[in-house]
């Protein structure tokens, strides 16, 4: 291993159960454990999956014009949002370019939480500081001072029903995007959620496979305890340790970006995430200012993002080599992301997933690959283009959505 790759609190655990680690975003991570990428996918589609999600950072900002400083580096205008609600968007460069995409937690109108992805801190925390100028506002980068974990699938509330105090009062009225406590009790004084040994948590009803569960943010020191105990409570839901590999599956299923691969820098415009950015009705202007909002006007090389489907699990690699060609055989662009998501397969034309109703009798889900490509003109759903990478060329079909009948915006009395 690289002696200057940064580790999580679970690693040692990770190795001593044989998971494949790899660099990512200059941590040491799990790719995959023995179970494999398609058992820890479908785990997560079938019952519940953990991950290790501590190599995500956090920054705290607070003060009278936390707000204002927020709303103006944020894509999303943040000004419906209520407290114990978060919301996703972006944080862009005057180029209108993406510095990374993050979650905002709102706690109350002077004090916030960001979450952004691995390595980037200190990124983005230097980004607001920078433009913070003269508002009355604090940051604080919680960089390496905060542990995450991620919950998955249909029975996660079951499992965490057993290892948090009062789960009755926890999960009423917990919709989607929405959190509850704070790792940090200093901070709001007495957290709202703890464990059962009294470690407080934020426990936020998100992530990123597109399926129901949670995120949840403690102490670096209380992480190692709360992944075993909720390995040992689900084992009768045979709770699955899950790797970067699955992760990456099951977001590309559910058309999630991965930030500095399928959004970065360059526009931040024309993808399937344009609901982050605040767009008038008729989409010629936006509601708000915001970093980068004048660069993001329409110009003759704009590119497209549009996710696509394959027509079988055959993937090629997304390093950003492989070619997209039209119908005519004419390169028109790149693949983004190339995934394979096991829980879906083509029946009759469409894409049937293992949620769908009306599932036909003894059909075999073999999976279907899936993911984002770049392109340089504009496509209708349905659009087939060829997919090509040396010698290997697939078939795909460009969609509006992936896997259906996902599970994450279901109502949470359904899990209980």
């Amino acid at each position: 291993m690289d002696t200057c790759l940064k580790t999580t609190p679970l690693n040692a655990w990770h190795k001593s159960a044989g998971a494949n680690m790899a660099d990512f975003g200059g941590f040491d991570m799990p790719l995959w454990y023995d179970t494999g990428v398609k058992n820890e996918h479908l785990a997560v589609l079938q019952s519940v999956g953990i991950f290790d999600t501590s190599h995500m950072a956090c920054i705290n900002v607070s003060g009278n014009q936390a707000f204002d400083l927020i709303n103006f580096c944020f894509t999303r205008d943040i000004s419906p949002l209520k407290k114990g609600r978060c919301v996703y968007g972006a944080f862009l460069n005057p180029e209108g370019h993406c510095i990374d995409d993050a979650i905002v937690y709102k706690f109350s109108d002077t004090f916030f939480m960001i979450c952004v992805n691995a390595g980037m801190g200190g990124t983005i925390a230097a980004h607001l500081e920078k433009n913070k100028k003269r508002l009355e506002v604090f940051i604080q980068d919680l960089s390496e001072k905060t542990a995450k974990m991620d919950i998955q699938g249909k029975n996660s509330a079951r499992i965490l029903s057993k290892l948090i105090q009062n789960p009755e009062i926890v999960f009423n009225a917990m919709p989607y995007f929405s959190f509850k406590g704070n790792f940090n009790e200093s901070v709001l004084g007495e957290s709202e959620v703890k464990l059962l040994d009294n470690t407080p948590v934020l426990l936020s009803r998100s992530g990123y496979t597109g399926e129901f569960g949670f995120e949840i943010f403690l102490s670096p020191d209380a992480i190692v305890k709360l992944w075993a105990d909720i390995l040992a409570i689900g084992e009768e839901f045979s709770v699955t340790a899950c790797g970067l590999g699955a992760r990456d599956s099951l977001r590309a299923g559910a058309c999630l970006p991965l930030s500095h691969q399928d959004i970065g820098l360059w526009k931040f415009t024309n993808h399937p995430w344009e609901f982050a950015l605040p767009y008038t009705e008729d989409k010629t202007s936006f509601t708000k200012n915001f970093i980068g909002a004048d660069a993001l006007s329409p110009s003759r090389d704009d590119s497209f993002t549009y996710p696509f489907v394959g027509d079988s699990l055959r993937k090629i690699s997304s390093r950003g080599k492989a070619q997209v060609l039209d119908q005519t055989g004419k390169e028109i662009g790149k693949v983004l992301t190339c995934a394979t998501d096991m829980g879906i397969t083509w029946h009759e034309g469409k894409i049937m997933s293992i949620y769908s109703d009306n599932l036909p009798e003894n059909i075999k889900i073999k999976g279907i690959s899936c993911g984002f490509v770049m392109v340089s003109k504009k496509l209708d759903p349905g659009a087939v283009l060829m997919l090509k990478e040396g010698k290997r060329t697939i078939t795909a079909t460009i969609m509006t959505d992936v896997r259906p009948d996902r599970t994450a915006r279901k109502k949470l009395n359904n899990f209980i």
